[in-house]
């Protein structure tokens, strides 16, 4: 992560306005922001993450389904097929920021250039008590595979096209 990319101002900024946790991950992916989005917004049907943890083993899709643009208000993912979390905010194509366990987070996607997107992702907790330490542990492993997770779904779609 840039310094820029650090100090920017996330959608779950404004939730959360004193942090007593925040952690930030990216990574670039080589497909439009357009293409990447899909994906991203597809978190509402599975983790995405290591799936043998938080989704049961059950496998997140390998390809996307077509589903309609998040909705404040709709439940924000799944695990082991259970709705889990909320969603908060989304700017369709841009920005889609949920609740869950405690946690708020903002993934946004910025365009680097037309063929290429920076998928940033800001995680903030306001207290967290006991479920602090374990969210940001489980950030560190589980968002970085899932940003990877992302990463590579998109760029083999975009590939194969």
């Amino acid at each position: 992560m840039s310094d820029e990319e650090v100090a920017r101002h996330y959608p779950c900024d404004d939730i959360v306005t004193a942090p007593a946790l925040q952690a930030w991950r990216g990574v670039t992916v080589d497909v439009a922001r357009t293409r990447l989005w899909p994906w991203v917004s597809q978190i509402r049907l599975a983790p995405y993450s290591y799936d043998w943890i938080d989704n049961l083993g059950r496998t997140s899709p390998r390809d996307l389904v077509s589903m309609p643009e998040p909705v404040v208000g709709e439940h924000f993912t799944r695990a082991a097929t259970r709705p889990c979390g909320t969603i908060l905010a989304v700017t369709p194509g841009t920005s889609l920021t949920g609740r869950i366990l405690g946690a708020v987070m903002s993934y946004d996607l910025v365009a680097v250039d037309e063929h290429t997107t920076r998928l940033l992702l800001k995680v903030v907790m306001s207290g967290g008590g006991v479920t602090r330490p374990v969210i940001s542990i489980g950030d560190l492993v589980m968002a970085r595979r899932q940003l990877l997770n992302f990463k590579r779904l998109a760029e083999r779609g975009a590939r194969g096209r």
